[in-house]
């Protein structure tokens, strides 16, 4: 009797552990995760630069953050709806709920939906201004990359790189909603960073890609034009820190160090042996990138 117990314990905490699982990959934690350092950056940035006391504003945290991390939770839930018809062929995906049929299609719709309005109304509990901000990003994610230019066009990648960079704007808009030039400074470095960070990715994806007619760009124009182009943007990269001058001296010395690190690995690609090898050091490089660049922000911000 006792061993039946455990036995039914067991699988329910395997069921439950799998469910969670197939929640977290629906709605791409990593991608929410990510996505609420800059927006937290956006909102505290907003707080050291206008003079405001972070602590007497708690609820714009709360309403800032919630509802951001509901309609990019949402929107990416929608994201792997539209894809599950390719999903199934590359194997970074095959996995996701909407492929497997654990989540069924009318369930994902009212998740995201729910996400979404309620996420909406949390940022207009923060300012009307930063709920305009949250429908300019899940317009931008869902209409004009995932159902329009994903599939048909190789600049697909910039115009993803539009919903990517508001989060940062939706936290200002939240504290400031006529927004300044920092949160603008914000909005450009993440625009401009995720280029390098998606083709480094999408290179050591290609042939998948290429299974689903994507049209990244080391599908459409190889691997050597794609490292030109990754160049090019990491190099754009340099002088934006110099749009935030007001954090002092010391970030402007780590953000261009970290700018000539991601400069030397970019222009080693060149030279590499092994194009996939290189691909994954700059997409880690990418990562480690914009956390500690976000990170810095929020530090020598309270320092001002």
């Amino acid at each position: 009797m006792s061993n039946n117990k455990t036995i039914s314990a067991t699988e329910s905490n395997i069921a439950t552990t799998s469910v969670l699982k197939d929640f977290l990959a629906l709605i791409k934690i990593g991608i929410v995760n990510s996505n609420m350092i800059t927006t937290f950056t956006g909102l505290f940035l907003a707080f050291q630069f206008t003079g405001r006391n972070f602590l007497h504003h708690i609820d714009l945290l709360v309403f800032a953050l919630g509802g951001s991390g509901l309609i990019i939770a949402g929107s990416a839930a929608l994201n792997n709806l539209i894809d599950r018809d390719i999903d199934p062929i590359m194997t970074r995906t095959k996995s996701r709920p909407t492929v497997t049929g654990r989540f069924k299609a009318s369930s994902v719709w009212a998740l995201a939906f729910t996400f979404i309005v309620v996420g909406e109304i949390m940022l207009f509990a923060a300012s009307p201004a930063a709920a305009l901000w949250g429908l300019v990003g899940i317009f931008s994610y869902v209409v004009l990359y995932s159902m329009w230019s994903k599939r048909r066009h190789v600049s697909n990648t910039i115009v993803g790189s539009i919903s990517g960079a508001i989060p940062p704007l939706i936290g200002w808009a939240a504290v400031e909603p006529a927004l300044g030039a920092g949160a603008w400074a914000l909005f450009l470095i993440m625009f401009i960073w995720q280029p390098p960070h998606f083709y480094a990715l999408a290179m050591r994806r290609t042939e998948e890609y290429r299974a689903v007619n994507i049209p990244m760009l080391p599908v459409v124009k190889g691997f050597a034009r794609t490292k030109k182009s990754m160049l090019a943007w990491v190099l754009f990269l340099f002088p934006l820190p110099f749009l935030l001058t007001e954090l002092g001296i010391g970030f402007l010395v780590l953000a261009t160090a970290l700018n000539l690190g991601w400069l030397y690995l970019a222009l080693r690609g060149f030279k590499a042996k092994d194009d996939l090898k290189w691909a994954s050091r700059m997409f880690i490089y990418s990562l480690n990138y914009m956390t500690i660049l976000f990170v810095a922000m929020i530090i020598f911000s309270i320092f001002i």
